[in-house]
């Protein structure tokens, strides 16, 4: 049978690996240390899931961090001041549209500051044997010394994707939140990667779910999941100039060729 081959990716930076086992099938400079945006987001809601006791827990949105948010031009989820939401609605305000005040109200929820549950953060990412990873902020906006890799990005998606709770996140299209009294009919937001995506069923798989980040440092980025017959993959593209798609599917195609051979 013939063994597949994988053209040269546009993105300089690229991994693919089999979900089940953590082997990588290809690669790209996956060791070189780059700005993950957005997918800095998994590992805050991995994190958070972790830290508190239940995902019921109700949250008060704080006044004092909508400000910031607003002046860098985070992308959020659209819950107000003061509004209050349980955790898991937050985690998935964090995972779908991108939420930087839900990912602010969870690292106050459970450390009091930004800051503190940063380190949090880069203490997981340790024991997940993330090596090449620091991070600064719970966002993923930019800063010169929050940096990750492709294979980083891979084992922590691989590790995420072992909890239940965060898969059926992960793996939404949407989420509807039920009213409250900023939002007397309630609201919905959506998978930032989802709507991007359009067709999902581009690879002949499914795609379970995606985490899209973009600044313009860090260029497209995008990290994803895909089952084909029961053969699951990760892919993780970063710095793509606009084909962060195109070579996320070139790589899933690679995959299940090299699966069915």
């Amino acid at each position: 049978s013939e063994t597949a081959q994988l053209d040269t990716l546009n993105s300089p930076y690229a991994i693919l690996m089999d979900a089940s086992t953590g082997e990588v099938l290809a690669e790209q400079n996956a060791d070189t240390q780059m700005y993950p945006a957005s997918m800095t987001k998994i590992l805050t809601a991995v994190t958070a899931m972790e830290s508190v006791n239940s995902l019921d827990e109700i949250v008060t949105m704080p006044y004092e961090i909508y400000a910031t948010l607003y002046e860098e031009g985070a992308s959020m989820a659209g819950f107000e001041a003061g509004e209050q939401a349980s955790v898991r609605q937050l985690l998935y305000g964090v995972i779908l549209p991108s939420g930087a005040e839900c990912c602010i109200a969870l690292a106050d929820l459970i450390d009091g500051s930004e800051s503190a549950f940063v380190q949090r953060m880069n203490e997981k990412a340790q024991a997940l044997g993330m090596s090449s990873t620091h991070f600064v902020t719970c966002t993923g906006l930019h800063d010169a010394q929050h940096y990750s890799t492709v294979r980083d990005i891979a084992v922590l998606l691989q590790y995420a994707l072992q909890s239940s709770d965060f898969r059926e996140i992960f793996t939404a299209h949407s989420y509807s939140v039920a009213p409250t009294a900023q939002h007397p009919e309630g609201f919905t937001f959506y998978s930032t990667m989802f709507q991007s995506l359009g067709d999902a069923s581009v690879t002949g798989g499914e795609i379970l779910g995606g985490k899209t980040g973009y600044t313009s440092l860090a260029g497209n980025t995008l990290v994803t999941c895909v089952e084909r017959d029961g053969v699951r993959l990760i892919a993780v593209v970063m710095k793509a100039q606009s084909t962060h798609y195109t070579d996320t599917k070139a790589m899933l195609d690679y995959g299940y060729a090299l699966a069915e051979a």
